[in-house]
């Protein structure tokens, strides 16, 4: 089994990399390999809402230039993958914005009953409004969400200095063992459960 974890920092060798660094050594102690891509350096455009994606092949973004199909094939392939980001006044990274409307948009559909969890780095305030921004992406996917006990969220600004909130690293670790479980758990179901029978999607308007 394999996760991807999404720095939107544009700090490379920030806080929120060490953060997932934590977290990807606990989830292979469990024998799950994960890969970290960094997102946040990238320039990448918001999404122009062309639809362009719901025609084109294997439903790729149509904008060119940077590595959101890239990487949307390599996460459609994953068994789960977790968010990150930094809070920037109370919100996503622009980038991280960016690139997850498009990913979600054009990818979706193929993220269904995956495992997807989010975590966020912050100085003092606003981190608990990045991860519901950034769950409101894994349960508009229907994906599913592992536990914590806690919100998973570290604090720190300066190179490092989460690593002394010590329950916010706990609350990450704790997070992606309830990850790692909850995979082997949807793996071991595998022809026992059947999935949810599909439906045909209605959509109402609220505005006629």
């Amino acid at each position: 089994m394999k996760v991807i974890a999404l720095n939107g920092s544009p700090r490379k060798d920030g806080n929120t990399f060490l953060a997932l660094s934590l977290m990807a050594d606990t989830l292979r102690k469990e024998n799950i390999e994960t890969e970290i891509i960094q997102i946040g350096a990238e320039n990448i455009y918001g999404c122009r809402a062309c639809n362009g994606c719901s025609a084109s092949e294997h439903n790729h973004c149509v904008i060119p230039g940077d590595i959101l199909n890239t990487v949307s094939d390599t996460l459609r392939e994953a068994d789960g993958f977790i968010l990150a980001s930094p809070t920037y006044y109370a919100g996503i990274s622009g980038t991280m914005k960016s690139f997850l409307d498009r990913l979600f948009y054009s990818s979706g559909r193929y993220f269904k009953y995956k495992v997807g969890t989010s975590i966020s780095v912050v100085r003092r305030a606003g981190a608990v409004d990045v991860i519901h921004q950034l769950n409101n992406y894994l349960a508009l996917a229907q994906m599913v969400i592992p536990p914590s006990q806690y919100w998973p969220v570290v604090y720190g600004m300066d190179r490092r200095e989460i690593l002394g909130d010590a329950e916010g690293i706990q609350t990450i670790q704790q997070n992606a063992r309830a990850m790692a479980w909850l995979l082997k758990a949807l793996d071991a179901a595998k022809g026992m459960v059947q999935y949810p029978e599909a439906v045909q999607r209605e959509w109402t308007n609220f505005i006629r």
